[in-house]
């Protein structure tokens, strides 16, 4: 089985087990404040981890496409990968251990076809501190499963990963490790786990790689959770049985199940090398590398793996609705984009780069995410544009180095600002001081470091000031500024017309900011228009009101949404009017609104938009206020 096909049994052999498939979510979340990108497949699950009603029922299944950004820098070895995709299936109060473990276990042996002499599987060991058991439960079901295949399996004690590295494996095949390895909640270990949240032990899935082999560097012995890359987790069952309290723990009445398992790693765990980029949805870009450079994968494997992972990532967060930027997630996709550009002028690929790789990427997706393919050619039209800015940034960049290596020495400052502000690879700067005589100072790298990690910490935290919708809160002031958000949302396309989407959205206290797609600026006749629609709207005293309804029937009925915004079965669906009746807007979200638009003006405020701008190459962005 080629990644592809392990995606569609997965979802299949849950389905035939009664679980409904739900699609993807936005790699952009839309109702979380917390992070930049979605970076697990239970992210978009918490809320009815945590007791919500899921539309889809108790049993659900997905394939949910993530992003880390953290992980940019690691990208080049055989394992990292800033793009991923997480095979999940949740039990929402529905079935536990016993049924979870069985199923993954035949799905991974028997329908996936994985050795499972090379299957170790992790428990938790227990923690007398809180009465918390050890989870024998999960690995006797274990023990059986493996005997099934006629396979003894002992278990052993190891506790934290520093006896693992002291004890090894002890001729083992399940095995107990403490709260760091095997506790899930949201705040880390079993001490750390926030009051209120639901919690629990998780069984962990490890893949043995024996032609890979163990380096004493991280410690004398090899255990399965060593980081030498001999044992690499394919997935874990985490069992939310517990809920965190001001005394300790309790059992749930319902637990819940939550797994997660890299459909990249169950791949290459079927492939054999441990060589993520070997696999049927990284390969054939590796492939097409090699055709155009010329040069052999196995001489220059880490520029191809960066190539390779960052056009692929930013190929997606085009599809979700992200463009290039000097902010938030559009810096992390520029970031993705000139790295991958400049690796590729590494290996002699000179000329319309981007555009010759993304549509071999976007084979490997089309016919399983038609969204992909949908947006194919605005993606290759952002990748093109975005290109020839760098290759003129490169440009740029000589010519600022030169101003800034007048004295004739290059510091950590100047590596850094040439490559934050003008995009100029690190490696082209410390090369260009060589080929100009420029001394480069001694410390430049610690220097640089520094700096880099403070980019790199501002890059996957969110900015603050965001909540649902681009709230930043729940004030009466910010339900006005949402509620006016929709208002204008419907105003733009009446006046601009309907090739208007929303592209994002920042709510304050003190004014709304709107980006919307629209090729060219907004002129002023145009603005006192939106603005004499809005104020209308807000006048005429609509109800603001919401129902649940069927999504297929909210988008055919021309129910306005954000671009890129993936949804379940059910939507919540905010109409400015009576839904049944006579109605100004109708929109897909979250809320919260006021309850009637006159509110908007109840201390004698009228709508206003106060600057209207740029925000990237087909987008503009409107700033208003209620003054």
């Amino acid at each position: 089985m080629n990644a592809q096909q392990i995606r569609k049994a997965y979802l299949e052999f849950f389905k035939d087990r009664g679980h409904a498939i739900v699609p993807r979510a936005n790699l952009v979340p839309q109702e979380d404040a917390t992070t930049l990108f979605t970076g697990s497949g239970m992210q978009p699950m918490v809320p009815y981890l945590l007791g919500a009603d899921h539309p889809s029922g108790t049993k659900i299944v997905d394939s949910q496409v993530c992003f880390r950004a953290e992980d940019i820098e690691e990208v080049g070895d055989t394992r990292h990968t800033t793009l991923f995709e997480m095979l999940g299936n949740w039990s929402l109060g529905d079935y536990y251990k016993k049924e979870q473990i069985t199923w993954i276990f035949e799905f991974l042996v028997d329908v996936v076809g994985l050795d499972p002499t090379r299957i170790y599987p992790t428990c938790y060991i227990g923690n007398a501190e809180f009465n918390i058991p050890k989870d024998i439960e999960a690995a006797e079901v274990w023990q059986e499963l493996f005997r099934g295949k006629g396979i003894e399996a002992k278990m052993v004690d190891v506790g934290s990963e520093q006896n693992g590295y002291e004890q090894g494996m002890q001729g083992g095949r399940i095995f107990f490790y403490d709260g760091k390895q095997n506790w899930w909640s949201r705040g880390g270990p079993e001490v750390s786990t926030p009051i209120g949240d639901p919690c629990g032990p998780d069984s962990e899935i490890m893949y043995e790689f024996p032609n890979i082999e163990h380096n004493p560097i991280f410690g004398p012995n090899c255990h399965i959770a060593c980081d030498c890359g001999r044992y690499f987790e394919i997935g874990n069952n985490v069992f939310m049985g517990y809920k965190r309290t001001e005394s300790g723990f309790e059992k749930l009445d319902k637990p819940n199940i939550d797994f997660g398992g890299g459909l990249e790693r169950i791949a290459v765990a079927l492939e054999g090398s441990g060589d993520m980029f070997k696999i049927s949805i990284l390969q054939p870009i590796i492939d097409k590398l090699e055709e155009l450079s010329d040069k052999a994968y196995n001489e220059h494997a880490a520029a191809m793996r960066v190539i390779a992972d960052h056009l692929r990532a930013a190929m997606w967060l085009a599809v979700d609705g992200v463009v290039p930027s000097n902010n938030q997630q559009g810096y992390v996709m520029r970031r993705l984009m000139r790295r991958a550009i400049r690796y590729g002028l590494e290996l002699g690929i000179a000329t319309d780069f981007c555009t010759k790789i993304i549509p071999t990427v976007v084979d490997l997706y089309e016919a399983d995410f038609p969204e992909v393919a949908e947006h194919k050619e605005m993606a290759i039209e952002v990748f093109n544009r975005e290109e020839k800015i760098f290759r003129q940034t490169l440009r740029n960049g000589v010519k600022e180095f030169g101003k800034m290596t007048k004295d004739g020495t290059l510091s950590g400052e100047h590596v850094f600002k040439l490559y934050d502000t003008y995009g100029f690879p690190v490696e082209l700067s410390v090369e260009e001081a060589g080929m100009n005589n420029v001394v480069v100072e001694d410390n430049w790298k610690q220097d640089f470091d520094q700096r880099m990690n403070a980019q790199k910490e501002r890059s996957r935290t969110a900015t603050q000031g965001q909540f649902k919708g681009g709230l930043g809160g729940h004030t009466e002031t910010h339900k006005k500024y949402h509620t006016a958000t929709h208002l204008m949302y419907k105003a733009l396309r009446t006046v601009l017309g309907d090739h208007v989407i929303q592209r994002g959205s920042n709510i304050t206290e003190d004014r709304l900011r709107f980006d919307f797609s629209h090729p060219e600026k907004v002129t002023s006749t145009q603005i006192t228009e939106i603005e004499r629609i809005v104020n209308e709207q807000i006048r005429k005293d609509w109800s603001m009101s919401w129902k649940e309804v069927n999504t297929k029937d909210a988008v055919g009925a021309g129910v306005l949404g954000a671009f890129g915004d993936k949804y379940g079965e059910t939507v919540k669906v905010y109409t400015a009017g009576d839904p049944d009746g006579e109605w100004f807007s109708q929109e897909i979200c979250g809320g919260p609104h006021v309850d009637r638009t006159s509110e908007l003006s109840s201390d004698g405020k009228v709508f206003k938009i106060i600057k209207e701008e740029a925000s990237s190459a087909g987008v503009r962005r409107i700033k208003a206020v209620l003054a």
